[in-house]
């Protein structure tokens, strides 16, 4: 994907909302790129919806993390919340169209019982 003269990625679905979609959600170094954080700089957020999105996307790693250590497939994580596995392996991802609170939820449907660092 091509980069616009702000920063964004050419071809996202351009609100803040979404921006962190695709080759954005990755931040830039001296080396190159390096997955799994978003660049508040390079989308031009406010720090309270980099912070958002920060949540949403650990959330989201958690989840994965969560699924993996109990041995359960996406397909088995779908039935289990009552979804399909496309969803599964979206909310996986931190697409932006999954919400906070479907994230939440799966993680509790799986057994997940320390959302916060404080929790242990």
């Amino acid at each position: 994907m091509s980069r616009l003269a702000n920063g964004a990625c050419a071809g996202t679905k351009g609100s803040r909302e979404r921006a962190y979609d695709e080759c954005c959600k990755k931040e830039e170094t001296s080396d190159g790129w390096l997955g799994g954080r978003h660049h508040p700089r390079l989308l031009e957020l406010s720090e309270e919806e980099s912070a958002y999105i920060d949540i949403k996307l650990r959330l989201a790693s958690k989840l994965s993390n969560r699924r993996r250590s109990i041995g359960i497939t996406q397909v088995a994580m779908a039935k289990k919340i009552g979804s399909s596995q496309s969803r599964v392996a979206k909310m996986e991802a931190g697409d932006p169209s999954v919400t906070i609170d479907l994230l939440v939820r799966s993680l509790i449907a799986v057994g997940e019982k320390t959302l916060f660092a404080d929790d242990r």
